[in-house]
C-alpha cells in the first residue's frame, strides 16, 4: 500500500500499487482522481519528470505542494554524489513536499526552458513558478533548508 495525496484537497489516501494499475484511484475525501499510474513516483521516491511531463507533473503538481526538481545526468559524478540525499529527502517528506528527477540528456527542451548549464541543479517550485535554484553539489541540510523555507 503507498500514501498518495490529493492534489486537489490534500487528504491522504492508502492505494494498493497492485490495483492502481488496472482501476482508477479516486480520493476518499472528495472523490478526485488521484495521480496514479507509470509517472507518479512510488510513496518516499522521487518522481520521474520529462519534457512531456513537467508540465503537468510538476507545474500543475506544484500548486498543492512545493516540488524540487533534480536536474541530472548520468555520467555526471556529483550528481550521482547528490541522489541518495534526494532519495533520503523523497523519504523524509510526509506529503509536505515532492521530489522530482529530470535526465537533462533525455529532455533538452525543459533544460533550455529553464537555463540549466550546470548540473546538478535544483529547481523549487511553488503555485506553479519557480522559486528558488540550487547549483552543485550542496550538503543535505543545506537543500532541507530552502525546501524547508518553501513548505
Amino acid at each position: 500500500m503507498a500514501i498518495q495525496t490529493c492534489q486537489k484537497c490534500g487528504a491522504k489516501n492508502r492505494v494498493d500499487e497492485f490495483l492502481a494499475g488496472t482501476h482508477k484511484a479516486v480520493c476518499g475525501k472528495c472523490g478526485a482522481t488521484l495521480g496514479v499510474g507509470p509517472h507518479v513516483a512510488a510513496a518516499g521516491k522521487p518522481q520521474v519528470v520529462t519534457d512531456d511531463t513537467f508540465a503537468r507533473d510538476v507545474i500543475a503538481a506544484s500548486a498543492a505542494l512545493p516540488i524540487l526538481v533534480d536536474a541530472w545526468a548520468e555520467w555526471c559524478g556529483p550528481c550521482r554524489m547528490i541522489a541518495p540525499v534526494l532519495d533520503q529527502l523523497a523519504a523524509e517528506s510526509n506529503g509536505r513536499y515532492q521530489i522530482a528527477k529530470l535526465n537533462v540528456d533525455e529532455n533538452p527542451r525543459t533544460s533550455q526552458q529553464f537555463g540549466i548549464r550546470s548540473i546538478p541543479t535544483m529547481l523549487i517550485f511553488k503555485n506553479g513558478k519557480l522559486v528558488d535554484q540550487i547549483v552543485g553539489a550542496v550538503p543535505k541540510q543545506a537543500i532541507a533548508v530552502r525546501l524547508a523555507a518553501q513548505v
